[in-house]
């Protein structure tokens, strides 16, 4: 079905059931990115922080370019007797994409010209953009050049001969079209070393701070390179390559050796997009494209400099342009027990990152290492930090005679090569390590600790939606609950020998969750059965409300439940921060549905999901988004909560978040994100909002990233 009004029904793909439509995914994806770009946007973004939104923006398109494009081009393509080609369909769509983005890049350009440059000039700041080096620093960057510079520059010459040249993925390069007497026109390929030294060049002279590119630098000595030529044009380029490793799902050999040897051609993949400055002439870019191999790459045209996630390491560092610190909370006073793991097996603690403090988290490593008690650790890591205390604290433990047994997954996209370091210290250390099952990716952010005592085993558990982190915990909100609940220890000792069979669950030997939702056992049946409850009481005539925050929500069979729910006139709330594939408002389909998108300081990363139960709330957190990957392809975990404590605090966090006037926005039956008032439909969702407790307030505008930071610091503040 179409929908009504909407006038881009080109961005819908259709599902087998015709009265349930979806939003495109990609398309999905860009509106989220573009949603980043407008938090550099906003006047009220401090300055440094506006800098940091383009970055992430610039450094979302490139990994979309990596990942995604190389699989719709998969996706679409049409095989016949003679050839592969890309279906009308697939052309369609990827027009579509590039259109959009072009838009984007546009959009961006302006915004650091426009607005950018100018607040930071009007700072004492100037940042030399396109233009020629100023003459205060001339000398200044002359001398950088020569000394730092010159070491790393490779002018390779492009002959009508075999090229024996490889452009890298995302390296930085010049076009430099030479005009010389003897040899005439000649094209050379100029690397701009980014990868070796800082991007940006920083110096004060007579109290004037300049900042510039030091691809800047390069083209202002072009004539030291090319002494005998003639510069004819010089034009900036960069290719992105195909980052899937295409792994095979096997059970035989040593997968740690074979992500190991894919990860040294991954920059090897294939060409999928070839960005360039304007104004190349077309025979040269033509030349180009032929002798480098990119004719089956997007061939785009950018603007003078490319890879500006850069912007991340801007030199810039006043504190008094970027966001007012929240020092994360230190952990609440507890009866002051001496030892954290203990008291953990005594009385669940919930976390709350990054206002809390991550310090929780580590000590409970570190006790596990030391206790004499202890005799079992198990964990799960997905993205392990550069330099983790928590894998330093399981070596610890594994050398204090504990048996620690670690699930590594080494198909975690640009974090194998870290976490295939850290598993081989882990293993020369003695940890049991246990590599990725073959057709499964292990989500999953789960820890257990076996300690016994008097010949009886006790139990302390980590459940997060996070990954065990310590450096992402500083800027991604998630929430770690540390229990020692029986049943959901024994479950989890289940689940962790499950993990160390490294085979994928079968009918005959699934287990029996009862409590844990784990996806290739019980997660998608559950949630159904979940949403069906709210089905039946809303057509009892009882209240039914759901109200989920996840980063991605893209599984048509959840979605479509959730469409018979807003038809049986269940009330839905969604916050959903990246890809959105439901559609709300439409009347006859979702017109119990909202969706909102937060995005802020902090990147959204939690997970929760409530269910109203008639007035009895079940509220379920964990590390898995409804997403087809999640659903069918990973082992993912998520818990309950139990606690009414911390279902409070749950509640009143989300509370929060769907009250947010600031940092939230709707997102319509466009797929288009609105401002916040008037709410889409608003005679359709009445929505009343149970009553707010312990101190949150939600009157007037609302920014609940500093509204749920002042929240629990109130609760700190009380419970101490």
């Amino acid at each position: 079905m179409a929908i009504p009004g909407s006038g881009n029904s080109c961005f819908l793909v259709f599902c087998d059931m015709p009265q349930y439509s979806f939003y495109d995914r990609d398309m999905s994806w860009l509106t989220f990115n573009y949603r980043v770009l407008e938090e550099a946007a906003r006047e009220d973004t401090p300055l440094l922080d506006r800098i940091s939104f383009l970055s992430i923006f610039s450094s979302n398109l490139d990994e979309f370019y990596r990942v995604r494009i190389p699989a719709l081009a998969a996706l679409q393509k049409i095989k016949s007797t003679k050839e592969t080609y890309i279906s009308p369909e697939g052309i369609k769509l990827l027009t579509q994409i590039s259109s959009r983005v072009n838009h984007q890049l546009e959009h961006f350009g302006q915004l650091l010209t426009q607005r950018i440059l100018p607040a930071l000039a009007a700072h004492g700041i100037r940042f030399v953009y396109a233009e020629p080096i100023p003459e205060p620093i001339r000398e200044a960057a002359c001398q950088y050049f020569f000394t730092q510079i010159l070491a790393f520059l490779q002018p390779v010459y492009l002959t009508r001969d075999k090229v024996d040249f490889f452009p890298e993925n995302d390296r930085l390069y010049f076009l430099v079209v030479l005009n010389d007497e003897k040899d005439g026109e000649q094209l050379v390929i100029l690397n701009i070393p980014s990868d070796s030294l800082p991007r940006f060049f920083d110096t004060t002279v007579d109290d004037n701070r300049y900042i510039l590119f030091i691809d800047d630098i390069i083209r202002e000595n072009l004539s030291f390179l090319f002494p005998t030529a003639t510069v004819g044009g010089i034009y900036s380029l960069k290719i992105t390559r195909d980052a899937e490793l295409d792994l095979e799902d096997e059970y035989e050999g040593d997968i740690a050796d074979k992500i190991e040897k894919k990860l040294a051609r991954r920059d090897a993949g294939l060409a999928t997009r070839f960005l360039h400055e304007p104004g190349i002439p077309l025979r040269s870019l033509d030349t180009l494209v032929q002798r480098l191999g990119l004719d089956r790459a997007s061939v785009m045209t950018g603007g003078r400099y490319h890879n500006l996630r850069d912007l991340s390491g801007f030199p810039v560092k006043d504190r008094s342009l970027s966001y007012i610190s929240w020092p994360g909370l230190r952990p609440r006073e507890d009866g002051h027990h001496p030892s954290l793991l203990q008291a953990t097996m005594e009385k669940d603690l919930m976390l709350h990152t990054p206002y809390e403090s991550y310090d929780p988290v580590l000590r409970f490593f570190n006790e596990a290492a030391l206790d004499p008690f202890v005799e079992e650790i198990f964990l799960t890591m997905y993205r392990v930090a550069k330099d983790s205390r928590i894998v330093h604290a399981l070596i610890s433990a594994c050398r204090n005679g504990k048996k620690v047994t670690v699930f590594v997954e080494l198909k975690a996209r640009f974090d194998e090569a870290n976490n295939l370091r850290w598993a081989r210290k882990m293993k020369e250390a003695g940890v049991r390590i246990i590599y990725s099952i073959p057709t499964l990716k292990v989500h999953a952010k789960i820890g257990l600790v076996k300690k016994k005592i008097d010949d009886r085993v006790h139990y302390a558990g980590l459940l997060a939606t996070g990954n065990l982190n310590e450096n992402t915990a500083r800027f991604y909100t998630d929430h770690i609950l540390l229990t020692g609940q029986h049943d959901l220890m024994r479950e989890l000792e289940l689940l962790f020998i499950f993990l160390c069979k490294r085979k994928e669950p079968r009918q005959s030997e699934k287990i029996a969750f009862q409590h844990l939702l784990v996806a290739q056992f019980n997660l998608q049946e559950r949630f159904l059965a979940l949403i069906d409850r709210e089905i039946a009481y809303a057509r009892q005539g009882n209240p039914a409300h759901i109200t989920i925050k996840m980063n991605n929500l893209e599984e048509r069979v959840l979605i479509s439940k959730l469409y018979e729910a807003s038809q049986a006139g269940v009330r839905i709330q969604l916050i959903v921060r990246s890809i959105c594939c439901c559609i709300p408002g439409v009347r006859g389909m979702s017109e119990n549905i909202t969706i909102k998108r937060i995005v802020d300081r902090y990147l959204e990363h939690g997970r929760v999901f409530i269910f109203h139960n008639n007035g009895q709330e079940d509220i379920f957190m964990g590390s898995a988004d409804w997403m087809n990957r999640n659903i069918y392809r990973r082992i993912e975990v998520c818990f309950p909560v139990y606690n009414p404590v911390h279902k409070e605090e749950i509640r009143n966090i989300i509370r929060l978040q769907l009250a947010d006037t600031i940092a939230a926005v709707p997102i319509d039956a466009q797929s288009e994100q609105v401002p916040e008032d008037p709410l889409l439909c608003p005679e359709n969702h009445p929505f009343t909002l149970p009553p707010i407790q312990a101190g949150v307030e939600t009157d007037g505008p609302v920014r609940s990233q500093e509204a749920i930071y002042q929240y629990l610091a109130g609760l700190h503040a009380r419970q101490k």
